[in-house]
């Protein structure tokens, strides 16, 4: 089954052009604030022209790669509209990655320059080719000296301006190269999808290397409002910025929004500002959502969407998420394809569209999508086809209205005795106990059944749980085969910077043969 795009058109211009336009229009309206400093859009101009020549100094030219290793700061944004002034490409770099995997990165996309702060300079490994500049005491000094003239690069449509790494959840990252044109969409995402203004204040805690930082973060810039940033998640300050500032949206993974709701006093703390809280990465769950809607009293969209799609492209509605009603079972879907969105579902024995209530693998086709990975032409080629599809590698259906009901990847799928099982059908019923505050499913090796399902738990503190209990719980509400046949507990789940836990990492650690 398929769900066909309208034709758009309107598209907003480069990262460049945005902060031009704002700074001629509404230059003394707040832009960006991060740890008590707020930069107006005029100053923010001018820092991202003087950041730009500094890097023209350095060598940089147009199709050069500025690479930046760092925790969120306001220099990520000044460097990205500086890079959009001189038609370079930005490779934002993980630091929760091992030093060997970012000289692999490095390696691969040659950066001339690599800004990094003094926290996260050690994870560099010195290698020829790209010069070192330090954000916290070499940056500051080598901007300021810099003349403020705009550059006055206008980058074409098709100009890589973005190369961010896939997450990792399946293996080593790969660098997807996003152009203006793909990055022109975030502006119609902020206004017609999520309601943003320029009277807008966005909370941004994402990390700026992830397209949920540097992506969803330009949501409210490019709509002409204010950008809150912080350094990490830190839920207690989320909510007295929440306060100070007045925000009115911010994105959180489902774990963060748990968090949020376990500070003391929450219930009493002033939310009254926010209007939307969009959340993603990784299923919520009917009774985390229902408390969190109760809390925080605002409007809730779930966003489905990766790096590759240059962020959102799945959208399940305010309007949608309802907790009782014949609209209920609609939580259980992360919505429809935006208007700007093809998406299928291939059935991946037929390679054709599967029917209504069928899995297939999503695939997606949109002025949104990345052209390919970073001087990968197989991996390419594997996941864009001919016509310009991406396989996405996500299992889902399509209901008769087009809404998108999320299984999990088809490499996470498990095939028991023949029958095919997604772990993500397994975690919706585990979230919902109450004594487990996460868990995550895989598949094991088992001797009679080919594999099987282990649930690995967390539980709440001070919970009773137990093997026997979690598993008697599945089979209340699953069909035998899908159960899991093991438990074991864990402190914590391995999770990326974006919230997705990180299966591979768990089929290291939970290896062993299962019981029959």
């Amino acid at each position: 089954m398929m769900h066909s795009a309208q034709d758009h058109s309107t598209e907003m211009g480069t990262f460049a052009e945005v902060i031009r336009t704002h700074a001629a229009t509404r230059g003394d309206a707040p832009a960006l604030s991060f740890e008590g400093r707020t930069q107006t859009f005029a100053e923010l101009d001018a820092a991202s022209s003087r950041a730009a020549n500094m890097l023209l100094a350095q060598g940089v030219v147009k199709g050069d790669r500025v690479a930046i290793l760092t925790r969120n700061r306001p220099e990520y944004f000044e460097l990205i509209l500086a890079c959009s002034k001189i038609g370079a490409i930005v490779a934002g770099l993980n630091w929760r990655l091992a030093p060997v995997e970012i000289a692999a990165i490095l390696k691969g996309c040659a950066p001339r320059v690599v800004l990094t702060s003094s926290q996260d300079a050690g994870l560099l490994v010195k290698a020829p080719g790209h010069v070192v500049v330090s954000l916290d005491t070499d940056y500051p000094a080598l901007r300021d000296a810099a003349p403020a003239d705009d550059p006055g690069h206008r980058g074409a449509p098709e100009e890589p301006v973005l190369l961010l790494y896939t997450s990792g959840t399946t293996g080593l990252p790969k660098g997807v190269t996003l152009t203006n044109r793909n990055m022109s969409y975030t502006y119609r995402l902020a206004t017609e999808s999520w309601g943003m203004s320029p009277d807008s204040v966005n909370l941004v805690a994402m990390p700026m290397f992830h397209i949920g930082g540097c992506g969803y973060g330009s949501s409210t810039f490019m709509a002409g409002g204010h950008t809150v940033l912080m350094a990490e998640v830190d839920v207690a300050r989320a909510i007295e910025l929440v306060a100070a500032h007045g925000v009115t949206h911010t994105f959180l993974v489902p774990t963060v929004v748990q968090s949020l709701l376990n500070v003391p006093g929450i219930e009493q703390a002033d939310l009254s500002s926010m209007q939307l809280l969009m959340y993603g990465a990784a299923p919520i769950g009917d009774v985390l959502l229902s408390r969190a809607m109760e809390v925080l009293r605002c409007q809730f969209m779930h966003a489905y969407g990766m790096t590759e799609a240059a962020g959102t492209v799945v959208v399940l509605r305010p309007e949608d998420h309802a907790l009782t009603g014949p609209k209920a079972a609609l939580l259980k879907s992360c919505g429809r394809a935006l208007p700007w969105v093809d998406l299928r579902v291939i059935d991946p024995d037929t390679q054709t569209d599967a029917g209504v209530g069928k899995p297939g693998e999503i695939w997606l086709r949109s002025p949104m999508m990345t052209r390919g990975y970073w001087n990968a032409p197989d991996a390419t080629r594997e996941a864009i086809t001919p016509d310009g599809w991406f396989r996405t590698g996500d299992a889902a259906y399509l209901d008769g209205d087009g809404y998108v009901y999320l299984f999990d990847r088809f490499k996470d799928m498990i095939i028991s005795g023949g029958e095919n099982i997604y772990p993500a059908e397994i975690e919706n019923v585990l979230n919902a106990h109450e004594g487990i505050r996460e868990c995550g499913v895989i598949g094991v090796a088992h001797e009679k059944w080919g594999e099987t399902p282990l649930a690995v738990v967390v539980p709440k503190d001070g919970a009773q749980v137990s093997a026997e209990g979690i598993i008697a719980f599945c089979r209340d509400r699953l069909a035998h085969y899908k159960c899991p046949t093991r438990v074991e507990f864990a402190d914590t789940l391995p999770r990326n910077a974006s919230g997705k836990l990180l299966k591979h990492e768990m089929r290291k650690a939970y290896k062993g043969p299962a019981d029959a």
